[in-house]
């Protein structure tokens, strides 16, 4: 009498290991693929934010660097005799070159101001206004968001015997030496802005010797 060859298969046991070693190889894969993602998103982020404040930083370095000697009109006018530039400690007006494109520029009055925690750039064309009628409105460029103050401060040269200053308010018949420009972010806000110190091309020194009109920072 032959004997029956058995015939080989899987027992229900073996096969519920290979379904929980085939789920816990499936739930890696989606913990690892959650983790990359999450790490490529992170990063993504900081260079995204890293980018904007290089690109607001060469802004403003570029508009304070090309401050004209001319006396702000337009929508932020002051006195009927203006400094060549309005400036304290959380906002700067001056006249400069704003670029369009192309290598062209077009001459406007500049206001840089943080308003609800955004650096805003406000500019309007010096040829905007007509003799009938008021001046168009200002445009405005967001340059940096998340912003929890933004101060400047002016450098105002004095003799050896007596020292230079950082002034917070600058109503000088002239431009300052120096203009610098800080952010400060909230805490636990991973960014970081280096002091920003641009001096402008056309400075003149202050006339005469009278004392400015401003404190020193301390």
């Amino acid at each position: 009498m032959m004997e029956r060859r058995a015939e080989h298969g899987f027992t229900l046991l073996e096969m519920l290991v290979a379904l929980v070693v085939l789920g816990l190889l499936v739930a890696g894969l989606a913990q690892g693929v959650r983790t990359a993602f999450s790490m490529w998103s992170v990063q993504t982020r900081h260079i995204d934010q890293a980018a904007e404040l290089d690109g607001a930083g060469r802004v403003m370095r570029a508009l304070l660097s090309g401050m004209q000697p001319i006396s702000p009109t337009g929508f932020a006018s002051g006195a009927a005799e203006a400094p060549v530039i309005a400036g304290d400690a959380s906002r700067l007006y001056f006249v400069g070159d704003l670029p369009m494109g192309s290598g062209t520029s077009r001459r406007a009055d500049i206001t840089i101001e943080l308003q609800r925690g955004r650096v805003v750039l406000l500019w309007l064309p010096r040829d905007s206004g007509t003799p009938t009628g008021p001046p168009t409105a200002p445009g405005s460029t967001e340059l940096v968001r998340g912003v929890e103050s933004l101060e400047f401060a002016y450098w105002l040269p004095a003799p050896a015997e007596h020292g230079g200053g950082w002034l917070v308010r600058w109503r000088e018949p002239a431009l300052p030496k120096l203009v610098r420009v800080r952010l400060q972010f909230p805490i636990g806000d991973g960014r970081h802005w280096p002091d920003l110190v641009a001096a402008p091309l056309l400075w003149t020194p202050p006339a005469g010797s009278r004392s400015p009109p401003a404190t020193s920072e301390h």
